[in-house]
């Protein structure tokens, strides 16, 4: 049997050469996977009207995927209660979508982190094209060792970023310190449901952190003392697994429609190591929901006043 541990990495060795990966090369490997794989996803998952490298949420009323991405936005903006005053930080925020989607909708002043310089550059260039640009601060950030001073925020938005972190602790340390007193925090991610597995379970969890250029996932007990562990309080768990199975059938589909166009092109050598790995994602994390093996949701948090 396998297990996860806190603050390691899982991806295949071959990846790091046998030898544990510093800090700076954890992010380099993030980054250039989604430098690598930016019109794959604008391709095959986005448009360049949501801009989201997320699952969507799909409710009753939900008849499309680009929807369902957008309703992912709304229900993180609703369950953290942020008003149109509130200077929210979007730690990795990816090629800009929920920053954008923020300042267009419900004009906030969003400061926007990534560790990819050439997101920050397709960011502005997608905030401009939508009359945003004044809102929005893209910059080359570490989340976990920000430059910002204390307490700069009213809300930090994490919208499957910190399953990049290592250490997710290190994230949630760095945030609270960012935070003002009463700010909130607001996580949506995939969390383990069980920490041993099988080979064949193994296997599709090291594919998908593989893919996607993260190190490890958590328990969901785990992030939630991590939480308690960082002085946040009125800590709620939103469970959307439900929500998100048809993203994540979407996904599978598209990735098996995709099928032969990548076998050809990977046979040609048109394909990157990280577009490839990105490829085999869309099969395998469809299983992990199938066998139970993670589920996504949503943290909310607060930062006691004092």
């Amino acid at each position: 049997m396998h297990q996860i541990h806190p603050n390691q990495d899982y991806r295949d060795q071959t990846l790091r050469k046998n030898t544990a990966l510093s800090t700076d090369e954890l992010k380099s490997d993030a980054a250039k996977h989604y430098d690598d794989c930016y019109h794959d996803y604008l391709f095959a998952w986005c448009n360049r009207e949501n801009l989201a490298l997320h699952y969507g949420y799909w409710d009753d009323k939900t008849t499309s995927h680009h929807q369902a991405l957008i309703n992912k936005n709304q229900l993180l903006y609703d369950l953290a209660k942020i008003s149109a005053d509130d200077h929210v930080l979007d730690a990795g925020c990816g090629i800009g979508g929920s920053s954008i989607w923020m300042a267009k909708h419900h004009n906030n002043r969003v400061t926007a982190i990534t560790i990819s310089q050439q997101q920050v550059k397709h960011a502005q260039q997608h905030a401009k094209r939508q009359k945003v640009a004044d809102n929005i601060s893209f910059e080359v950030t570490d989340f976990c060792a920000t430059h910002f001073e204390n307490e700069s925020f009213d809300i930090v938005w994490a919208l499957e970023s910190v399953c990049h972190a290592l250490n997710k602790g290190g994230f949630l340390k760095e945030a609270h310190r960012l935070l003002r007193p009463g700010g909130k925090i607001i996580i949506c991610d995939g969390y383990l449901q069980r920490n041993a597995f099988n080979d064949d379970e193994w296997q599709d969890i090291v594919t998908c952190l593989n893919g996607w250029a993260v190190p490890n996932l958590c328990l969901r007990k785990t992030f939630t003392e991590s939480l308690e562990k960082n002085n946040f309080q009125e800590i709620i768990y939103t469970d959307i697994t439900a929500e998100t199975l048809p993203s994540a059938d979407y996904m599978l589909k598209v990735a098996n429609r995709l099928k032969p166009v990548q076998k050809i092109s990977q046979w040609l050598g048109l394909r990157s190591k990280a577009q490839t790995a990105n490829f085999k994602v869309g099969i395998a994390q469809h299983r992990l929901f199938s066998d139970n093996i993670i589920e996504y949701g949503i943290f909310t948090a607060t930062k006691p006043l004092l």
